[in-house]
């Protein structure tokens, strides 16, 4: 140590130790020792590294290696996570679904039990909209799948038929990229009309304006109104109307064979909450007015389920809880030997400094003090471990960006985490290391 570094100790200890000194004063100069101990630790650290460049960076590679696979994992998980929630959220957080089952719980647990009760009707669907004044809209919907769609020479192959009210647009808030939805005339007359999807519209209609146009479903010719927009690539899309051909459910009923008795009849009701109704009050009602429309005992269970995207929401959390948890796994190992390594360092640094150490406990600092350092020590090192960590996430996550349409993203808040999660590292790969400096005899250390 310098002699004017030594100098500078002597004076503080001495300073702060004046208990003839206005707190004020004493408060100053406890401050300014503190800021001594934390730059001179520092200090030493990026001397560590300077000193023993190699040593220091293949000991510092457990912990970025390791902060590289929790944070990779996190930000795609995290990513993911975001991307199935806003895929989600499309079905809407104020909306009701009235189904045969409940998606909380397996389909298959009590299949049969729940395929025998009856789908969700038309009926139903009038009952809600005429007596539950909480509803702000009630839409009933039916859905065909594998149709062919054809104009012209061209054809579509797979497309889906969904035969809707007029509500339905505006429980989902659908939009039209081109045109229009069909309206309340055209609904209640059951016109030859429907609006298709981008993935329908640019198949039959590639280079041309598809609004006016016709096109041949089963046999009937349907005048499109409009372009429903593209949903987007989400990996989950529970609304997907890309590759489908939306019509009044009057026009449903005289061009399918519609069955609603069948046990596989694929009908929804969906039930939006008006302005300042909570979804518990709205399934209060709802479920007094069915169970009194399907004449059920009051002892008898409901013969349907009200299902809300919350209870999606619960199963999506604990999924990606159970993907974070195998992300620690995988990088805890790293970070373990990382930990290691650092301390190493640290029991060598304690080793290289034995006589400074004597000096400055000669002089006076406390345990403590010796402690501080060294834990600062340690904490710069695993921290500049683990910023290299996160830069080598951004750049990886940079790359997979420009090759995959899915955006993995890395956030503040992981940043924070990894950077946290390094310095807490730090805390424990220098406690042992400082407190054995800590315990030195001033005497011995500076023979030494």
């Amino acid at each position: 140590m310098k002699l004017l570094s030594v100098e500078k100790y002597l004076k503080l200890i001495y300073l702060s130790q004046d208990s003839l000194l206005h707190p004020k004063v004493n408060n100053t100069f406890e401050i300014i020792i503190m800021y001594k101990y934390v730059a001179e630790g520092i200090s030493q650290a990026i001397g560590q590294l300077r000193a023993n460049l190699l040593r220091s960076i293949l000991s510092l590679m457990g912990i970025s290696i390791g902060i590289f696979c929790i944070i990779t994992v996190k930000s795609s998980v995290d990513s993911l996570e975001a991307n199935i929630r806003e895929s989600f959220d499309k079905l809407g957080q104020d909306v009701l679904y009235l189904s045969k089952m409940p998606w909380n719980e397996d389909p298959f647990t009590n299949y049969w039990k729940y395929m025998r009760r009856p789908n969700p009707s038309f009926k139903d669907y009038q009952l809600i909209k005429d007596k539950v004044p909480s509803a702000a809209y009630a839409s009933f919907a039916t859905f065909e799948g594998n149709r062919i769609a054809k104009s012209g020479s061209n054809s579509v192959e797979g497309a889906f038929l969904v035969g809707c009210t007029e509500e339905y647009t505006k429980v989902f808030n659908l939009e039209c990229s081109d045109g229009r939805f069909f309206n309340m005339a055209e609904y209640n007359n059951g016109v030859y009309c429907c609006a298709i999807g981008t993935q329908v519209a640019n198949s039959l209609f590639p280079t041309l304006d598809p609004i006016d146009r016709y096109i041949i479903v089963g046999g009937h010719k349907l005048r499109i109104t409009g372009v429903i927009k593209k949903s987007g690539n989400a990996i989950i899309n529970p609304l997907n109307f890309d590759n489908c051909i939306l019509m009044p459910f009057t026009l449903m009923k005289k061009i399918s064979n519609l069955n609603p008795n069948s046990m596989f009849s694929n009908t929804s009701v969906n039930i939006k909450a008006a302005e300042g109704v909570s979804l518990d009050m709205l399934k209060d009602d709802i479920i007094a007015v069915l169970r009194g429309k399907h004449r059920l005992h009051p002892s008898e269970g409901n013969d349907f389920s009200l299902n809300e995207i919350s209870i999606l929401d619960d199963l999506i959390s604990s999924f990606f809880g159970i993907l974070n948890a195998v992300g620690f796994i995988i990088g805890g190992f790293s970070i373990l030997v990382g930990m290691f390594s650092v301390a190493n360092i640290m029991f060598v640094s304690v080793k290289e400094r034995t006589n400074i150490i004597g000096i400055k406990k000669a002089l006076g600092a406390p345990r403590k003090v010796i402690i501080l350092e060294f834990l600062i020590e340690a904490i710069v090192l695993c921290i500049l471990g683990g910023i290299l960590g996160l830069i080598l996430v951004f750049l990886m996550v940079s790359i997979i960006n420009t090759f995959i349409d899915f955006e993995i993203f890395l956030s503040v808040k992981n940043i924070v985490f990894g950077l946290i999660t390094s310095a807490l590292i730090g805390i424990l790969a220098g406690l042992l290391p400082a407190i054995q400096a800590s315990k030195l005899d001033p005497v011995e250390a500076i023979r030494q």
